[in-house]
């Protein structure tokens, strides 16, 4: 395992806990879901969106959307349109329906090439409304390798916005013609 940073790490001791824990975004007495909203005016026809807005794909159920800052061209989020918090309160049917639509993005992001692995994340500590991360790990970057990836993909240099736009026209081309 090979850190992006060099030696030598001193270990930090815990923070004391924080009980009750700050409210995240889209819980209930938190501020409002910014996500609802966006993609509430997905629906909108009235609405002129800058594509760049818009998700990359999106149907009835879930959204996929591109991530700023990219460091690795492929990197990309897929969401629920509805709010739903984590995989324990996610209705039956969407919970039927996520392991199809991961499957579609990870074949997308595989058909980037010159891609080993695609890693899917899910942290549940930002925003209260269900989201899953695609992080492609590049053909022989094995010091990337497990929980390693996004730490590489926090540190490397933000990759060139035309060549990750290639990307994202490659993967929204690729689940719609996948639907």
């Amino acid at each position: 395992m090979t850190l992006p940073y060099a030696e030598p790490l001193i270990r930090r001791e815990p923070q004391p806990r924080v009980i009750p824990e700050p409210l995240r975004v889209g819980e209930p007495g938190g501020d409002p879901c910014g996500l609802c909203s966006w993609l509430a005016g997905l629906d909108d026809t009235a609405t002129t969106r800058d594509p760049a807005d818009k998700p990359l794909w999106y149907d009835d159920d879930w959204a996929l959307c591109r991530a700023t800052g990219v460091t690795i061209p492929g990197v990309v989020w897929l969401t629920s349109r509805a709010h739903h918090d984590s995989f324990a309160d996610l209705p039956d049917a969407l919970a039927r329906s996520y392991g199809p639509m991961v499957a579609r993005v990870e074949r997308a992001v595989l058909a980037l090439g010159d891609i080993a692995r695609v890693h899917v994340y899910r942290w549940g500590d930002g925003s209260a409304h269900f989201h899953v991360w695609f992080y492609p790990r590049p053909l022989g970057m094995l010091e990337a390798k497990r929980e390693m990836l996004p730490l590489w993909a926090d540190v490397l240099p933000e990759a060139p916005k035309e060549v990750v736009a290639d990307a994202e026209d490659k993967i929204a081309a690729a689940l719609a013609a996948d639907s």
